[in-house]
């Protein structure tokens, strides 16, 4: 049972005004379907008022006072306690009942807001590092790469130069990634991860590789390990990742990236452990560049104490391309000592 229908029976004497300023009139009340019905004394209906629509004039006093609208175009007066009581439960429960309008555009603005931010907290980085990496040109990873490799050399030392040991590295990056490669090697006297690939496709490797072996399987190894350890996330994208969305947004408006990040980001490179690629890629990698296994693998266990275990050779058995000539290796064995 409803508040209505509890009171559907329910009378009382009350004042009317029809006007503002007209004179009062007595009249009976009753109440209607969700209406506040007002009558003479002969039970002919003089208005009816929607009881949601009420409004009190002076609230907990008495006589209460009601009109129909916010404008109080007509006025009651009604003194009977019951009355007043029934018609405020009676207000209150068609007022819970009645459709609020504005709920459903208030939780779809909540719903929309909320979707908003999850889209920017967990779609809008790495959709726009995605288009940062699609468009950033290969000179650009180039120019990113050197400075980043300057940072490096404040750590390691300065690269070592020579012109015949650059010949020889050039020749050896043509070896190992193909003759249209843009990939250069760079010698620093001391790196402890043997070998790091940088943005731009640069590796720089640590002297001390090319003194581990007379082969120089050894260091292509090595080489091709720093770069099966980033063919999973390019360079630059985790430059970026810990750089942040503001860099990110920088480099894709202005093509830059603040030298304190390009620092921050060496420091980070060079106080990791050396990256440890997938063995199934590593092994596909020195394959693909036809390197033997063996020679790299010794020295990585004699460096570290850690054998990578790659599993069976695919080039075992079958004669490998010449990796360097023996001028070539030697001038690269001693670029650190001219």
């Amino acid at each position: 049972m409803t508040a209505l229908d509890r009171y559907v029976r329910l009378e009382s004497e009350a004042l009317w005004r029809s006007e503002p300023e007209g004179q009062r009139r007595d009249v009976t009340l009753s109440f209607g379907d969700a209406t506040l019905v007002i009558a003479d004394a002969t039970g002919r209906p003089l208005a009816h008022w929607s009881l949601p629509a009420l409004i009190r004039q002076n609230p907990d006093e008495s006589p209460a006072i009601y009109a129909p609208d916010e404008e109080a175009s007509e006025i009651l007066e009604i003194a009977d306690s019951t009355m007043i009581e029934a018609i405020e439960e009676v207000r209150k429960a068609l007022a819970k009942s009645r459709p609020h309008p504005g709920t459903l555009r208030h939780w779809l603005t909540a719903g929309l807001i909320v979707v908003t931010l999850l889209l920017a907290i967990f779609w809008l980085p790495g959709a726009l590092t995605r288009q940062t990496l699609a468009v950033v040109p290969a000179p650009k990873r180039m120019e990113i790469g050197t400075k980043l490799l300057g940072y490096v050399q404040e750590e390691t030392g300065a690269a070592c130069q020579a012109p015949r040991a650059n010949a020889a590295a050039g020749r050896l990056a043509r070896r190992l990634f193909g003759a249209q490669t843009v990939a250069r090697i760079v010698v620093v006297p001391e790196l402890a991860q043997g070998a790091l690939a940088l943005p731009g496709g640069i590796v720089a490797l640590d002297y001390g590789v090319l003194q581990l072996s007379d082969d120089p399987a050894v260091a292509a190894g090595f080489i091709l390990a720093a770069r099966a350890s980033v063919l999973h996330m390019d360079p630059l994208e985790a430059l970026l990742q810990q750089a942040g969305l503001g860099t990110t947004f920088r480099l894709l408006t202005t093509g830059e990236i603040p030298d304190a990040i390009l620092r921050d980001n060496a420091a980070t490179l060079l106080a990791g452990p050396a990256a440890t690629p997938d063995a199934a890629v590593l092994s596909q990698t020195l394959a693909a560049a036809q390197i033997p296994q063996g020679p790299y693998l010794a020295a990585a266990d004699a460096r570290s104490g850690n054998m990578p275990d790659l599993g069976p050779d695919p080039l075992e058995g079958q004669t490998v391309p010449l990796i360097l000539t023996d001028s070539d290796w030697v001038s690269l064995q001693n670029i650190c000592n001219i």
